[in-house]
């Protein structure tokens, strides 16, 4: 379809609705993709705001003969929310919690609630919403209904249908109706009607009534006593309600719409059940197995011990996370190298309980000759890093090298547990056949395995392979009595493959159905029923060349640029907001815009880069437009499971684009701070005065297009390395270079000089190598080829000199990992073990002093025993590059100093970001989400600490309190 047909439509549509309406290339290209295989171009995205404009867009999709996509956070692994109409994006302001009934413990909320966040609001109430799935810190309840989602723990939740009440929705004729529980009288009255929800109601009794298609239904459908089973539309599950079973619960269409992927009607309020919060005490067993096979059998007898969940990594999977810098942190329990690993939950009132069980559990796996390790995790934060392990497995598969990749195909089958082993030998033999290797992980315990066969889906044979294998998987699942999906929905992948699950017969009467919901196919057409060819529509059109550019930054490890922004698979952990606690994405957790995500940022730059048509492919204003509210704050290459490095991708974007497009007079400016600092410190007094002036400065920041609100950092009266070179050195063995960074040397020089006499008093001669600026600054403005040399001549300067016995110290974390981060891949080849080798001996000041600290080198005597409390924020290079831990350790050393890390993500400075005119704004909300509010509540009596300077100046702009750098609380706490 062509969008300007439309144009004239979309723009009367817009004045008839609340919400946005969006027909631009770049939108419609960010909405084109999900966490599916799939890519479909829509002719426009809508975001409603409200129930009125779902019914306005009803009308407008049947007068211009258009379909609905309705979409919450984009997750689907089935292609359900890609389609070549109007894509309806909840996610945006449909997000209320509406109604909260404690006594009768039930929540309503609108489609576009987060999970997490739910269970968040109903913490204090000792109530959640059971099942859970790897997506809860994005997903959302409208997502969760259209695919029946489950999650980890369905052996005791089930899935979404078992804890929907009731359903509040838009039908096709733009009518509202609410589907709830209804007795045999309720029923009648209902098929009474003469209206669109009547017909509803005697469309489905006239199918179940029928004694034929009961058998057929029950002969057909996947087995009953399977938690998750969602092939088709749920009619197995209505024909069980007591209108038609003995003994059956009420009728209720909400099993119906469960499942239903948006193709019957538009929800618009979920009416949920709620549970209690499972007892406190929780512990996990992370049972090691020599094989898969033996993993299977040991999921039959932890099952014996009612856990609340099991769940399958296997070795593939595992050696993936190796790779990944936050999951390298999370693999703290393993022992050795598994085959496959068990992670078993259990919740009781005591942790002897627990344990006692998994004593027992243990002492079964070892009589059986099953497993080799079995520790048992306990303790919040533990427990939360093992889970994230295991969530992560989505993310992490797109880390494999090259073209073919796990791909979403038969993740979502769903056996008998009884049946799993037999099951998984047969598949085995099936992948064999087919010559493709698998990975295995996931829901075990309720007999669902992620199956995910490795596919190269840009080659034409691949692409008939990934049909042949889903055809041949139905076939087995069928064999099994299973459901070939358990909880990741049909949409236009399995879709086509359900007539060999249910039967012909069957699937006609899910047709009619269809038909008599939505006449006109409005809603999500092509899903489920009457689906396309499942390997059509596919991202990569049939042998596919992948574009070979020449870069800055070396992109060998992924194969080139091109393959670096194909890892991102879509799996939305950009979209996880800041009630998370994650750093990624400040950009979009400050807005909850789709555009300002990393996975926007990737999608929009794979599509243009691979098919451009320009002499130069990085040409693209869409490209830099997108990728300028992209903060850099390095958390996507470790909180994104896939490792998408888009401060990186940023940066050789902006230096290509800059190859074809002139450097902006602001961006020079910033880039070459250090050069301009080093004029004013020659008159610093007079800089200072020029630029903190209230009427000179403005005129000075106005005019280069920096906010009027921002001050401007002072030069201090000397520099750093003036200072050193003025106050000598002092006689010790233990000899350590500090690298004088330019931020540290031209105004944080007070910081640098405590530093040297921190050092200096507990016992290390300090020295400062002759060494350049370290690039930072020339990075964030995408001027990599300036970086590129300063890189090389700080490794030819620094190589000799530094090593394990004489480190690398550095005060400012942007600048000193830039030697541990970027310098590693703009060297040339032929330097880069000499950067490796350089940066192995590079640390933070934290660092360093931990280590010392851990080694016995610095003791406690040499603090003083006052009391402080000490609440810090730990720079973004810090929690994604390394670790925020030897913060709270060194500022915990003095014995009666306590250090509490502050949960915020980035800052929203973000070096210069937050300095530019248009940016200011963005910046504030960035830092106003937790870090300032934090900060202002915080007692005066309480230090404020904060690694980086430009966190420092957020913090002193937007509160007007000091932070401190954590080596000035040290300076301050030794002994007099």
């Amino acid at each position: 379809m062509n969008t300007d047909n439309y144009s004239n439509r979309f723009i009367q549509l817009q004045k008839q609705i609340s919400g946005e309406v969006f027909t631009d290339n770049t939108t419609r290209i960010l909405y084109a993709t999900d966490a599916s295989a799939y890519k479909v171009m829509p002719l426009a995205v809508v975001y409603p705001k409200n129930e009125q404009d779902i019914k306005t867009l009803v009308q407008f999709a049947n007068q211009e003969s258009l379909s609905l996509i309705p979409r919450a956070a984009g997750t689907s692994l089935a292609g359900q929310v890609v389609g070549n109409g109007i894509v309806v994006d909840i996610s945006k302001h449909l997000t209320k919690i509406l109604e909260l009934n404690t006594e009768e413990k039930w929540v309503k909320v609108q489609p576009g609630v987060i999970l997490d966040e739910l269970n968040l609001y109903l913490k204090d109430y000792n109530l959640f919403f059971g099942p859970e799935t790897s997506t809860s810190g994005r997903c959302m309840m409208g997502g969760m209904l259209g695919n029946n989602s489950c999650g980890s723990h369905s052996i005791i939740y089930g899935s979404t249908r078992d804890h929907t009440l009731e359903v509040s929705a838009i039908l096709s004729d733009g009518s509202k109706a609410v589907f709830g529980d209804l007795n045999k009288n309720e029923f009648e009255q209902k098929c009474a009607g003469s209206n669109l929800e009547s017909k509803l109601y005697n469309n489905i009794h006239s199918i179940l009534s029928n004694q034929e298609n009961q058998k057929g239904i029950r002969q057909e459908y996947p087995d009953i006593n399977i938690k998750r089973r969602n092939t088709g539309y749920a009619i197995d599950l209505l024909l069980e309600s007591n209108l038609y079973t003995k003994g059956g619960d009420q009728f209720n269409f909400s099993k119906l719409l469960a499942g239903s992927e948006g193709t019957l009607a538009f929800t618009t309020e979920i009416k949920l059940n709620l549970v209690p919060a499972p007892p406190k005490e929780k512990a996990l067993i992370c049972a090691h197995f020599e094989s898969l096979e033996e993993a299977i059998q040991g999921n039959l007898i932890a099952l014996k011990y009612k856990p609340g969940a099991v769940e399958l990594m296997d070795d593939q999977i595992l050696k993936l996370t190796e790779g990944n810098i936050l999951q390298a942190k999370n693999r703290f329990f393993l022992k050795g190298n598994p085959g496959a690993l068990l992670i078993i939950e259990f919740a009781r009132e005591t942790t002897a309980e627990i344990e006692k069980i998994a004593n027992k559990m243990e002492d079964e796996f070892k009589s059986s000759s099953l497993g080799y390790h079995f520790p048992m995790v306990t303790g919040v934060e533990n427990i939360s890093r093992v889970w994230d392990l295991r969530k992560s497995a989505l993310g992490v598969l797109s880390n494999m090298p090259g073209d073919a990749k796990p791909v979403s195909l038969i993740e979502d089958t769903s056996v008998m547990p009884e049946v799993l082993y037999d099951y998984i030998a047969e598949f085995k033999e099936l992948m064999k056949k087919h010559d493709i290797n698998c990975v295995f992980h996931a829901h075990i315990g309720s007999g669902e395995i992620h199956l995910r066969p490795v596919l190269n889906l840009k080659d034409q044979g691949h692409q008939e392979k990934f049909h042949a294998i889903g055809l041949d998987s139905a076939k087995l699942v069928k064999k099994y009595k299973g459901s070939l999906s358990g909880e990741h929905g049909d949409g236009r992948l399995r879709g086509e493959f359900i007539p060999v699950m249910i039967g012909e017969k069957n699937y006609k009467l899910l047709r009619d159905i269809k038909n008599t919901w939505d006449p006109n196919h409005i809603f999500n057409p092509g899903k489920i029923v009457d689906t396309p060819k499942m390997n059509t529509h596919l991202r990569y059109e049939p042998n596919q060349e992948t574009k070979e550019i020449n870069t800055y930054f070396d992109f060998s490890s992924d194969m080139g640029i091109v393959r670096a922004t194909e890892r991102c698979n879509g799996s939305g952990d950009c979209r996880n907001t800041h009630l998370t606690g994650k750093t990624l994405c400040p950009s979009y957790q400050a807005s909850l815009d789709e555009k300002l995500s990393t996975r926007a940022r990737a999608n929009l730059f794979r599509e243009f880069i691979s098919n451009s048509e320009q002499k130069n492919p990085f040409d693209h204003k869409e490209l830099y437009d997108i990728l300028d509210l992209c903060l850099s704050c390095k958390a996507c290459k470790s909180e994104c499971p896939s490792n998408v490095d888009m401060a990186k991708l940023k940066a050789e974007f902006l230096q290509q684009y800059y190859d074809s497009n002139p450097v902006p007079l602001r961006s020079k400016l910033i880039a070459n701070i250090s050069r301009i600092n080093k004029l004013g410190s020659y008159a610093p007094s007079l800089f200072n005065f020029v630029n903190q002036h209230p009427i000179i400065g403005k005129l000075v920041k106005r005019n280069l297009g920096f906010a009027e609100e921002r001050s401007i950092p002072k030069l201090h009266h000397t520099t750093l390395k003036k200072w050193h070179s003025n106050n000598g050195n002092i006689e010790s063995k233990r000899k350590v270079y500090l690298f004088a960074d330019e931020f540290t040397d031209y105004n944080d020089t007070p910081i640098g000089i405590k530093t040297i006499e921190l050092l200096q008093k507990l016992g290390y001669d300090i020295i400062i190598p002759k060494h350049a600026e370290s690039g930072r600054t020339y990075l964030s403005k995408g001027l990599v080829k300036k970086a590129k040399f300063l890189a090389i001549k700080n490794v030819n300067l620094l190589q000799d000199i530094i090593s394990e016995e004489n480190p690398l110290i550095g005060i400012e974390p942007s600048a000193i990992l830039t030697f541990r981060d970027e310098y590693i891949d703009l060297v040339p080849e032929n330097m880069r073990e000499s950067a490796k080798q350089l940066a192995s001996n590079v640390f933070m000041i934290e660092e360093f002093l931990h280590n010392e600290m851990q080694k016995g080198n610095i003791s406690p005597n040499q603090f003083t025993t006052e009391a402080k409390e000490i609440k810090f924020h730990a720079h973004c290079y810090q929690k994604s590059l390394a670790s925020s831990l030897p913060i709270k350790e060194i500022l915990s050393f003095p014995v009666n100093y306590t250090a509490v890390e502050i949960k915020s993500g980035c800052c929203g400075m973000a070096g210069s970001f937050g300095y530019e005119k248009e940016h200011y704004d963005l910046s504030k909300k960035v830092g106003e989400l937790i870090l300032l509010p934090e900060v202002r509540k915080t007692p005066q009596s309480v230090l404020i600490a904060a690694s980086g300077t430009s966190c420092r100046h957020q913090i002193k702009d937007e509160t007007e309190r000091e932070a401190q750098h954590p080596v000035e609380i040290l300076w301050e706490a030794l002994k007099k």
